[in-house]
């Protein structure tokens, strides 16, 4: 696979990527870690807006429904030792600009997403850690929250927050988070702890009960979960440890999820990850922050898993695959070069 990156801005520790349809028009989202700005741009890298220029600290971003101009974002989480008074909150636009209300407050809150099942949709929050006394302190481990979600969020505001229930406790760097889809169009999250792998699926009804399945308890920073061999059974695909050096890929047998594949090469401060289908293939989409800095795309082809190295030296936090007019594109915050790229992708 070969990619073409235009650099189309810059952001001070640009961290967060997402899409937002507003104004009748798709476009591309960067948000910051720190106390910086959010940006929009087209999918051919314009320009468009500034969203707001402070607090930052967003550590996801996402549009609530395709219906509806409602952005929803993590809010002042700044590091695992500075995410205290974290929570998410949505943005509205108002005649002077973008509007911030607060959904729920949600001390060290680091991922979350919308998972739906018959209709209803749901929202699956994960915090990194409870407390902590001091800097780097990992002994008051984190949660998987939920809440049913109402079919517009106006409701809620700093006064009246959406409540969330805890789902299961106990996880120590609580940190990778993805939402996955079934064939029924229904969808689950996984989420990726020190305890290991969890699947969470929403009730089949809104009086039903959350389950919550331990897949793998290897130590695990980030996951995707995918049928990456085409074989009609998902596999694991694991960024370990928490920001680790290492990518695998587990396949489930009668006994569990053992290990097929391994890259050799290490990649320090791993972290950035996402999917999509390129020409019916699922292609994971990797990064690392140290060292060689790589940005790499993973296949199953020709019986075996396959790297192409996209770019290296940028330190991508976060990336994020698109198709525009049947081209291939991935959007990547790389933060460690306060660089927005946007590669334009094509199999060899």
């Amino acid at each position: 696979m070969q990619a073409e990156k235009k650099v189309i801005g810059s952001l001070n520790k640009c961290y967060a990527c997402g899409t937002f349809r507003y104004d009748g028009e798709d476009h591309l989202i960067i948000a910051a870690e720190k106390k910086d700005p959010c940006y929009s741009f087209t999918f051919d890298g314009e320009m468009k807006d500034t969203l707001w220029t402070q607090p930052g600290g967003v550590m996801t971003v996402l549009q609530f429904d395709d219906d509806h101009p409602v952005l929803m974002a993590t809010y002042q989480f700044y590091s695992p030792n500075d995410s205290a008074n974290a929570k998410i909150v949505y943005y509205t636009k108002g005649t002077d600009g973008w509007e911030c209300h607060v959904l729920c407050d949600l001390p060290f809150v680091h991922r979350f997403g919308i998972v739906k099942r018959n209709g209803v949709r749901y929202l699956a929050a994960c915090t990194l850690k409870s407390a902590h006394a001091f800097k780097n302190d990992w002994t008051c481990p984190g949660r998987i929250w939920v809440a049913k979600l109402p079919e517009h969020l106006e409701e809620f505001s700093a006064e009246n927050q959406l409540v969330l229930t805890p789902l299961v406790s106990g996880l120590t760097k609580n940190h990778g988070f993805a939402v996955h889809e079934e064939a029924d169009g229904s969808s689950f999250a996984v989420v990726g702890t020190e305890n290991g792998i969890w699947k969470v699926t929403p009730p089949e009804n809104e009086e039903g009960e959350w389950n919550a399945e331990c897949l793998l308890d290897t130590p695990c920073s980030d996951v995707l979960y995918l049928d990456f061999d085409n074989d009609g059974e998902r596999e694991l695909l694991v960024l370990s440890p928490f920001h680790g050096n290492t990518l695998s890929i587990y396949k489930k047998n009668e006994e569990g999820f053992v290990k097929v594949w391994e890259r050799e090469k290490k990649m320090p401060f791993i972290h950035a990850i996402h999917s999509g289908k390129m020409n019916g293939q699922w292609t994971a989409f990797i990064g690392n922050r140290e060292e060689d800095r790589e940005l790499i795309a993973v296949q199953y082809t020709e019986g075996d898993y396959k790297v192409s190295v996209l770019d290296q030296g940028a330190g991508p936090a976060n990336c994020m695959f698109f198709e525009k007019d049947g081209e291939y594109r991935l959007l990547a915050a790389n933060r460690e070069t306060d660089e927005i790229a946007l590669y334009a992708l094509k199999e060899e």
